[in-house]
């Protein structure tokens, strides 16, 4: 199992859901799941996911922007695809292999 490494900046009341640890077998596709629990007027206007590890800089993964559509930094074009659907409430992705 893994920290869950889902990064939301909410600019209101609402609040951010994920597990507190994902479990990932090597080789195999798992989802990372984030869920933004909005309070009325609220909307996700981004969802930025970010790699860290123990001593490191974090590393941007993805961006996902309705306006800007979604951003995959390297190295992980192709592996990180977004799981969620409609609006960004739901902030999932999909870490392939």
């Amino acid at each position: 199992a893994v920290p869950h490494p889902c990064a939301r900046v909410p600019t209101g009341g609402g609040r951010v859901e994920v597990p507190r640890s994902v479990t990932a077998v090597r080789g195999q596709d798992v989802v990372l799941p984030c869920r933004y629990r909005a309070q009325e007027q609220e909307q996700v206007v981004q969802v930025t996911w970010l790699k860290r590890g123990p001593g490191t800089v974090p590393a941007e993964v993805a961006v996902l922007n309705p306006q800007h559509g979604e951003h995959v930094q390297e190295p992980f074009v192709g592996r990180v695809l977004r799981h969620g659907h409609g609006d960004l409430e739901d902030g999932a992705i999909l870490l392939r292999n």
